[in-house]
């Protein structure tokens, strides 16, 4: 019985080890696919670098080469070929329907205009302020020419005081005055009042004939 029993001790640890064996085995497995697992996202990281890689030169281009690369990308239908005569034919409707709108544009600008005048009240006409008639200016003088016809020449002699230095400044001027009855001479000392335009230089009319040439 003893013999047996050791028998069977003896058994049931070379059993085991083939089990221990086959436990211990996969261990070392799982590592490796670890591994391969955090090798997997390893590698598919680049492709977002270069991503980011390729959209650092396109943010560096210039406007114009930007332009010219979208413009080279662009798979649009290209306009067929056209004569002379159609590019003028083309501009031509063009420019009638600019016409037309603007005419319908002017026209629906009129009517508004003529709505907004009719609907805004009529002013009454202000009354006319009767202008009061100020004196009219009177000067005196000496003729100086009495050769045209009913016209004579008269030299007026003004004296003032200068407002600055207040010397004694002497001047003169001529004007024409209308002379009804030829009464004035050269010489006389006459006084003539301001009138209407009589002609293109006389605006005074002679009033009397102060003193008389000697």
């Amino acid at each position: 019985m003893a013999d047996e029993e050791k028998d069977q001790v003896e058994e049931t640890p070379a059993a085991e080890e083939p089990q221990a064996e086959a436990e211990e085995a996969p261990a070392p497995e799982a590592p490796a696919e670890e591994a391969a697992a955090e090798e997997a996202p390893a590698e598919e990281a680049p492709p977002p670098a270069g991503d980011a890689g390729e959209g650092e030169p396109a943010e560096a281009l210039h406007p114009k080469q930007a332009r010219k690369r979208a413009r080279s990308a662009h798979t649009g239908e290209t306009r067929p070929a056209r004569s002379p005569e159609d590019r003028q034919a083309e501009r031509d409707a063009a420019r009638q329907e600019r016409q037309q709108r603007r005419r319908a544009y002017r026209g629906k600008r009129r009517e508004r205009d003529r709505a907004r005048r009719a609907q805004r009240p009529t002013p009454e006409p202000a009354p006319v302020a009767e202008r009061p008639h100020g004196r009219a200016k009177v000067r005196q003088g000496v003729v100086v020419s009495d050769k045209a016809d009913k016209t004579i020449t008269v030299r007026v002699d003004m004296t003032r005081r200068h407002r600055l230095y207040e010397k004694t400044i002497r001047s003169s001027s001529t004007l024409h005055a209308h002379d009804e009855r030829n009464e004035a001479n050269v010489g006389d000392t006459v006084r003539v009042e301001e009138s209407r335009p009589r002609s293109r230089t006389k605006r005074w009319r002679l009033l009397e004939v102060l003193e008389r040439a000697r």
